[in-house]
């Protein structure tokens, strides 16, 4: 089995690279970076060099295209946001493309934010309080306390707390140097979660529900634990039903003992390890639904299990100045899975099956020894490697909102 990933820098693009290579499947990917972080791995077979897909999408489904016809791939999996960029640009790859996903004009319902909360309102969702804003009187007639999110952001960027109405100014002209459009949400209570899955024409084919038990950069999870939510699962499977989606599908929600309350919809798998450890394979589905095999039920993850990403949990605690001392000692927790990660898998590093994944844990660890600005350039730099931006989508002529 032959799969190219169609970037190299994101954690979820490392965290497939283990599920896939674990499973056997001869993984190749694209990479605007000379040295991504799945590029250090024994499961990386091949790094191709692609122009980044933020800067120019045309060139970058041009190399898709053309290693599809030279390299004869079994499936290409969208491991970030170029799932949307394939949606929007799919005239531009071969209509034999092995690919699973959903029309653009799907993307456009639930890509940004003020797009998917307007359709989580219609389809009743729980969510917080929300309303666009346009200014710093369009914050305090909202009130405080309250989030100040920019439409389209990864990685939990250009998001912005405002606790006081002292602090509307500041954070009005933080969020306003994106020059896009801005959503105003109340906090959510309970523990932050995940709900993903993975769907066929708007049928559930599986998903999995993990939540927070350790914090990385931006308040991504770090570390998961398997848990048995049915609301959201529910909820997932109506979105995906209306939306007559094809591809992976993750909520991200706050819970208060499994009821959710939803911020975000990432149209697409985000950070399969949990998922994988818990039995549900999402990049094994996900090549599975491309070549028409398609499970008789929907499978489920099981609640309990426990994994981790050391580097993640490492720079989370460098951004949050927690001391070196403090984040070099959760690096070394996570890799030997010992103290708190006794029990857990490692699931971006494993250092004993895939030894060249010492490489950037090593460069991790010289970044955190920096302190936070250096941790905080490096997060900003991976993004801008594997982000898709509105204006690529418009480039391509589509549009980032109906």
């Amino acid at each position: 089995m032959r799969v190219l990933l169609s970037e190299a820098s994101s954690l979820t693009a490392r965290e497939t690279l283990t599920v896939l290579g674990r499973g056997g499947v001869h993984a190749e990917a694209l990479s605007g970076s000379p040295a991504p972080v799945s590029r250090f791995s024994r499961w990386c077979r091949r790094l191709h060099r692609a122009p980044l897909a933020s800067r120019d999408p045309k060139g970058y489904l041009r190399c898709v295209a053309r290693l599809l016809a030279d390299r004869r791939f079994d499936a290409l999996l969208a491991t970030h946001e170029q799932a949307w960029l394939f949606a929007a640009g799919r005239s531009l790859l071969p209509a034999s493309a092995p690919l699973v996903t959903s029309p653009a004009a799907a993307f456009a319902r639930v890509q940004g934010k003020l797009a998917f909360a307007r359709t989580a309102g219609a389809l009743g969702l729980p969510q917080p309080d929300w309303a666009q804003v346009r200014g710093t009187s369009d914050v305090g007639a909202f009130g405080t306390p309250c989030w100040l999110k920019a439409d389209h952001a990864t990685a939990g960027r250009a998001v912005v707390g405002v606790p006081v109405p002292d602090a509307i100014p500041a954070a009005w002209s933080a969020i306003a140097a994106h020059r896009q459009p801005v959503m105003a949400q109340r906090p959510a209570s309970g523990r932050y979660a995940q709900a993903g899955g993975l769907f066929l024409m708007g049928h559930l084919v599986a998903a999995h529900c993990s939540e927070l038990t350790g914090e990385g950069p931006g308040g991504s999870a770090a570390a998961r634990r398997g848990v048995d939510h049915p609301a959201a699962r529910e909820h997932l499977a109506m979105l995906g039903a209306e939306l007559n989606w094809s591809g992976g599908l993750t909520l991200d929600y706050f819970h208060l003992d499994g009821a959710p309350s939803y911020i975000e919809c990432n149209p697409r798998t985000v950070e399969p390890g949990n998922a994988a450890a818990s039995g549900v394979d999402l990049p094994g589905l996900t090549i599975a639904l491309g070549q028409h095999r398609v499970p008789e039920s929907p499978v489920y993850g099981l609640a309990g299990r426990r994994t981790h990403s050391s580097i993640a949990l490492m720079l989370g605690a460098t951004v949050r100045d927690e001391g070196r001392r403090t984040a070099l000692r959760l690096l070394a927790d996570g890799l030997a899975c010992r103290g708190a990660y006794r029990g857990s898998d490692e699931v971006l590093t494993p250092v004993r099956a895939d030894p060249p994944s010492l490489v950037p844990v090593l460069v991790a660890a010289g970044i955190a020894l920096q302190g936070a600005a250096a941790a905080n350039r490096l997060a900003s730099a991976t993004v801008r490697r594997y982000e898709v931006t509105p204006a690529a989508i418009v480039a391509l002529g589509g549009s980032p909102a109906p």
